[in-house]
């Protein structure tokens, strides 16, 4: 790792921290006005981040950028005023509780349990601009300075909505606006310089393809720093012998409005007594989404994820299952884990794939692509998290950045 590039990450870090308590003692209007004001300016500087972002496309294009990652970096105008209308409702939805009375203790004492923000979290994701607003949104509600690390293909989209959006927005609000930092290097080293810092970023959330989000994960271990990783996604769909026809066409069918995303279908497991039955319905759903099935024999692993597959994304494995119990074993064992859902009729088979499953989100005919900070809770999210760990799993939002603190204090 060059100098150049730890000490650029390490400069944000350390303006972060020394801003963090600005954000930390702002009042609960002042952190909804700055939310606020995020969307308004969002809304005003349209054609300005427009702008930037289309810059960013037209060079993706040219160094030869798959259809479903530029689909990931490119800001539309209708998403341009989704991420105006998600800030607005983050700015209306309730602040999370600061102390939460416990017990009464002996001696005239009590005991609370208090919520305090981590002070400077860390995020490194993927080519997408609409994180960087998802993030620092979340970090702010949740009185957490923040550095933010983005792939260098949206790098000038991140750079324009936060020197024109999230920064303006904190000072109209009072709050110094060095609490959320973007690393202005390009370099993938800059991502491994993130997690080296454990006295300036504690915490750090990884977002990105498996490998490498598992890479600095192992790294921020080394150093000391936690992190919250989304790594693997790929939802699972069962298709049961109860199956309605007509449900199993439409969840083939919306599962699919996108390919770039992680809680896209992936895996389609259909139950060998309705295949032929039903392989007409769910091959027509694929067709009009332009999607291919793998079929058996697979070359592949059966979980294998396509939305990181750039030539191939277009494609949802294929096979056929005995039982439910067969189904969910594999939906355990050979996916990432992080959803899978039922098409049935029948609630008792229904109720053992719920308990069986042990993944992150589990559905009975809905589509997996609900698995979604925004889509649930109705607030951004800051990655979908995938531990088999007590702390927060699923979406991660603003209720999540907290540590708990234990005072004891006097009953009067």
């Amino acid at each position: 790792m060059s100098d150049e590039v730890a000490k650029a990450v390490e400069e944000c870090a350390r303006a972060a921290k020394a801003a963090a308590p600005s954000l930390a003692t702002a009042s609960d209007p002042a952190v909804d006005a700055a939310l606020t004001a995020m969307a308004n300016r969002l809304l005003d500087a349209r054609e300005t981040v427009l702008e930037a972002n289309r810059a960013d496309v037209a060079r993706a294009q040219q160094e030869g950028m798959s259809a479903g990652l530029l689909d990931r970096l490119t800001i539309t105008e209708e998403r341009l005023t989704g991420m105006a209308e998600q800030l607005r409702l983050l700015a209306g939805s309730p602040h999370a509780e600061r102390e939460i009375p416990v017990k009464a203790l002996s001696d005239g004492l009590r005991l609370v349990e208090r919520r305090r923000p981590v002070g400077v979290i860390g995020a490194n994701y993927e080519a997408r601009p609409n994180v960087t607003v998802d993030v620092a949104s979340q970090l702010v509600k949740s009185r957490n300075g923040g550095v933010l690390r983005t792939g260098s293909a949206a790098l000038g989209s991140a750079q324009r909505l936060l020197e024109v959006v999230i920064a303006p927005a904190l000072s109209d609000a009072g709050i110094d606006p060095a609490v959320v930092q973007l690393v202005p290097r390009v370099e993938r080293e800059a991502a491994a310089a993130l997690v080296r810092f454990p006295d300036l970023v504690p915490l750090v959330i990884l977002r990105g393809s498996g490998e490498s989000t598992r890479a600095l994960a192992l790294e921020a271990a080394q150093h000391g720093v936690r992190t919250l990783a989304h790594a693997d996604g790929g939802g699972v769909l069962y298709i049961d012998e109860a199956a309605d026809a007509g449900k199993v066409r439409d969840l083939v069918f919306n599962s699919l409005d996108r390919l770039g995303v992680c809680n896209r279908l992936n895996l389609l497991l259909i139950h060998s007594a309705v295949h032929d039955r039903l392989w007409p319905v769910i091959s027509e759903a694929l067709a009009e989404r332009k999607v291919t099935p793998s079929l058996p024999p697979h070359d592949h692993a059966i979980g294998y994820e396509w939305a990181l597959d750039s030539d191939h994304e277009a494609t949802v494995t294929v096979a056929q299952v005995a039982d439910v119990t067969e189904a969910v074993s594999i939906a355990n064992e050979q996916t990432s884990g992080l959803a899978a859902g039922i098409a049935t009729e029948d609630a008792e088979t229904a109720s053992a794939f719920l308990d069986g499953y042990t993944g992150t989100g589990v559905f009975w005919n809905a589509p997996t692509r609900l698995l979604d900070g925004f889509k649930l809770l109705a607030v951004p999210e800051t990655g979908i998290n995938l531990d088999k760990v007590p702390g927060p799993r699923g979406p991660v939002t603003y209720t999540d950045l907290y540590v708990r603190q234990y005072a004891v204090l006097p009953a009067n």
